[in-house]
């Protein structure tokens, strides 16, 4: 609390996941706002305000004002450039939230009693951004005006995105929700891993992402720079990585240091990761002088997963030292990462003059070669004061003791390296390109050991003949993992949201990211009683409209992919659309699927439906919830559950007659009429269009789209059953279920 500076007043606790009811939140409405200006007067229809993350601890009486246009800032020490800056970036955001413009000025002398004041209190840090900023805030918002109190620039930054999130628009215009706020991050470690090696994402798209990353509290992009598809950073030592293997598509060295600038603005670390010894395809194109195996093999799409640098040849070790160095430059990060992950053994064993090397070295396996690799380039980078980050399998390495372990192959590899004593990153459970819905990652806290490994694994067994080096018996998948001890979850830093792009360009970028990441932020930033599933997605839904509004192209990429698969026909793919979604696990990675069948891996056409559709549909989601509430008694919301299901009913009439112009949308002609079916199962059990033997046509069509879903149930059942026509699947199952298992008398499984 501001010293002087006292606002509230009757305000009760609430628990910060509970904020919304479980329909509330869908269809924010974020309709423009009336242009005047009123002095704030409290509203008397309280709404209790979202915010996600859901903060420690939220104080509100769910009451509003209306928004003043002009503020004034009263700094309590001069604010830094930083926070100069920041304070314009929320005048922007506040005026485009609230549909009305939002002046925000420093104060001057003489108290200006026309202005909204926000007084904001900090502590300046020597270094910021950095693994130990201090990012607790405290906020007390109200009618007479706002106190931002924080323990460094982070809290101020945090504090002021979840003023941002304290306005809705109303009919009458904006409002802001009054609120006491004190918060502080559960982990320190709160980040987005982006592959931009297999598919290039411009400047700006990144930015983006770092702004809406600004607003839900992640403090850590991991840019993954460097694979077999591509190496995405100027050498000017290596001038060859980007004139052969970028392809024609990488960041200048000025980019990336502007970049880093970018994000260091909004409290943001970028972690750099040139993955090595293995993913090298791109690095030994430029440079064959350091591969294992010679001649190169660049015909097969499957060679850019296996290709390996040379752990043997000296030379090998001076290029990855002079390299490393450059790039460690342009990333003042005190973490670099070195990817070790999916070494394919092979690639050594196969090799006679390797192979001697080993037996003149006294290495029994690969993975001690390996280990040998990792523990050389770990100290080149300790003795340039860097921190070395990697992959799980660097585990067998004799690394320093502060080395950073990213744990992706499940928590046996969590466990093994808290065990160990290093500091641990958990990413295995948050892979987003499985294209798993929101809740499915929210479910899933990271000190949780209870999850079977046996995905993660299965996941890890992608290099087609050879296997990687670190093989499915490392870990034991199958045996259970003991819970963390105390001392062992103090070593766990945090967790990432890791984006591999095999199947996401830069045009499906957005909406593959958001608004799943938002709920894996929540994950990270708050406790695990503020995690509440049952408000999930009317929150987020909410949330998405505000990030939407500040500059994410999610709704406008997905509508230009529409656009063009159905150029001036969208409506009937997009009433589809929005109760449908991919399949799952790795089932629409056409090269994938086939590496894993030992199969000549094409690359995959990313313009079909199951490209655009969401994995989480947030229509598909309040008709769930709906009819959940309907059968468990609210019968006032059986004509909107007609209403919809009416829609979908009718769409396939329609969506067919546009897929007999538009050939991309043939793949989804199956899945139009599975969600007709559906809906007209629904519709029977509510008592409209029955026909003889509706049960037990409600009964197949219902065991069908089960089918369908289970298919993509697990990364193990994709690799040998056949997928839904078009890849996609049915969303509403669980509405219509519970429609007909409870108004029908219909008895499932």
């Amino acid at each position: 609390m501001i010293k002087g500076f006292s606002i509230r007043t009757g305000l009760r606790v609430l628990a910060a996941g509970c904020a919304v009811g479980v329909l509330a939140g869908f269809g924010a409405n974020l309709a423009p706002a009336r242009a005047d200006t009123a002095q704030p007067a409290v509203f008397n229809a309280p709404q209790p305000p979202v915010i996600m993350p859901a903060p420690s601890t939220l104080q509100t009486d769910g009451s509003a004002f209306a928004l003043p246009a002009q503020w004034q800032v009263i700094w309590q020490s001069p604010p830094t450039p930083l926070l100069t800056r920041a304070m314009q970036r929320f005048a922007n955001r506040m005026s485009v939230v609230a549909g009305q413009e939002v002046y925000v000025e420093n104060a001057k002398k003489g108290k200006d009693q026309n202005t909204f004041p926000i007084h904001i209190q900090y502590a300046r840090e020597a270094s910021f951004p950095a693994p130990t900023m201090r990012e607790d805030y405290t906020l007390d918002v109200g009618p007479d005006g706002i106190a931002l109190t924080a323990q460094g620039p982070a809290g101020v930054l945090h504090g002021l995105a979840s003023i941002v999130q304290l306005v809705r628009r109303e009919a009458t215009g904006p409002v802001m929700a009054q609120a006491h706020i004190q918060d502080s991050p559960r982990f320190a470690w709160r980040g987005l891993m982006l592959d931009v090696s297999r598919h290039f994402m411009s400047i700006p798209t990144i930015e983006r992402q770092l702004d809406a990353m600004e607003m839900v509290k992640l403090n850590v992009l991991h840019l993954h720079l460097s694979d077999g598809a591509a190496f995405r950073v100027e050498s000017r030592r290596y001038p060859r990585l980007q004139k052969i293997s970028s392809h024609g598509q990488y960041y200048t060295q000025a980019e990336i240091r502007n970049l880093v600038q970018y994000a260091a603005e909004r409290g943001i670390r970028i972690v750099p990761e040139f993955d090595t010894p293995g993913h090298s395809f791109a690095m030994l194109l430029a440079y064959p002088q350091y591969a294992s195996v010679l001649p190169m093999n660049t015909t097969d799409r499957a060679e850019i997963n296996r290709a390996a640098l040379d752990p043997t040849n000296p030379a090998t070790y001076s290029f990855v030292r002079e390299l490393y160095a450059e790039m460690s430059a342009l990333f003042p990060d005190p973490v670099f990462h070195i990817g070790g992950d999916e070494v394919v053994a092979k690639q050594w064993t196969l090799t006679p003059r390797i192979v001697r090397y080993m037996q003149a070295h006294h290495f029994a396996t690969p993975a001690d070669l390996q280990a040998s690799f990792t523990n050389r380039v770990a100290q080149i980078l300790k003795a340039d004061g860097k921190i070395v980050m990697g992959w799980d399998e660097v585990l067998a390495a004799n690394v320093p003791p502060h080395t950073i372990i990213e744990s992706w192959r499940g928590p046996a590899n969590t466990a093994k390296a808290a065990e160990a004593g290093l500091p641990v990153v958990v990413s295995g459970p948050y892979y987003l390109d499985r294209l798993l819905p929101a809740s499915a990652y929210y479910e899933t806290d990271p000190l949780d050991t209870r999850k079977d490994a046996a995905e993660a694994q299965a996941a890890a067994q992608t290099t087609g003949p050879g296997g990687t080096i670190a093989t499915p018996t490392d870990t034991k998948p199958d045996a259970p993992v003991p819970p963390l001890t105390k001392q062992q979850k103090t070593l766990i830093l945090g967790a990432e949201g890791a984006l591999w792009t095999e199947v996401v360009d830069e045009d499906m970028l957005d909406a593959r990211l958001w608004p799943r990441m938002a709920a894996v932020a929540e994950r990270f930033w708050s406790t695990p009683q503020n995690c509440v599933p049952q408000t999930l997605y009317g929150r987020l839904a909410m949330t998405q409209d505000k990030l939407d509004l500040m500059g994410l192209k999610s709704r406008e990429d997905a509508d230009a992919l529409l656009d063009r698969l159905a150029a001036g026909e969208t409506q009937a793919p997009r009433v589809l659309l929005s109760a449908v979604s991919p399949v799952r696990n790795y089932a629409h990675n056409h090269e994938f699927l086939q590496i894993r069948h030992k199969q000549t891996a094409t690359e995959q056409d990313l313009n079909t439906p199951s490209d655009i559709a969401s994995p989480d549909s947030f229509e598909a989601e309040r008709f769930n919830a709906e009819a959940a509430a309907f059968v468990n008694g609210k019968v006032e919301l059986k004509p909107e559950l007609e209403r919809q299901l009416t829609i979908w009913a009718d769409n396939d009439a329609a969506f067919h007659q546009v897929a007999a112009r538009h050939a991309a949308l043939t793949p989804a002609l199956a899945a139009s009429t599975r969600l007709a079916a559906l809906a007209r199962a629904g519709l029977a059990a509510l008592g409209t269009e029955r026909t003889p033997g509706w049960r037990e046509q409600a009964r197949e069509t219902l065991d069908a789209a089960r089918k369908d879903i289970a298919a993509s149930s697990s990364i193990h059942v994709v690799t040998n059953t056949p997928q839904p026509a078009g890849d996609l699947i049915q969303r509403i199952v669980p509405g219509v279920e519970a429609l007909v298992t409870r108004e029908g008398g219909l008895t499932l499984p």
